[in-house]
């Protein structure tokens, strides 16, 4: 007998594990292009999307703190692309929205 709701269940229970590895894959990748050699910070306890979440906060800190004025769009740019589908309430997009403000006055500076 077919229950109500069991696919929607079942897909939902599969799909987040690949979303926690897809997350995952995206802020490696990111962290390996932009902060090259810089070891992870220590993640501390938690689920896997809260650690994730804490390591995506910490490349966007650490790129906009070594950004440049001829360096700042292309570390907005690379921060966008990390959360631009995300639901405005993601802390990591926040982060993201007012550093990438930073970033773009910083960019002007460069251009005077």
């Amino acid at each position: 007998m077919d229950r109500p709701g069991a696919v929607w269940h079942t897909r939902g229970r599969m799909s987040d594990p690949i979303a926690v590895r897809n997350r995952f894959a995206m802020v490696k990748g990111a962290w390996d292009e932009h902060l090259r050699g810089v070891p992870f910070p220590p993640l501390g306890d938690g689920t896997a999307e809260q650690k994730i979440e804490r390591l995506e906060l910490a490349l966007v800190d650490e790129m906009h703190r070594r950004a440049t004025p001829e360096t700042a769009e292309q570390a907005a740019d690379a921060m966008w692309g990390l959360v631009h589908d995300r639901p405005d309430s993601d802390p990591v997009k926040q982060r993201v929205t007012r550093l990438h403000e930073e970033l773009a006055r910083m960019g002007h500076r460069g251009l005077r």
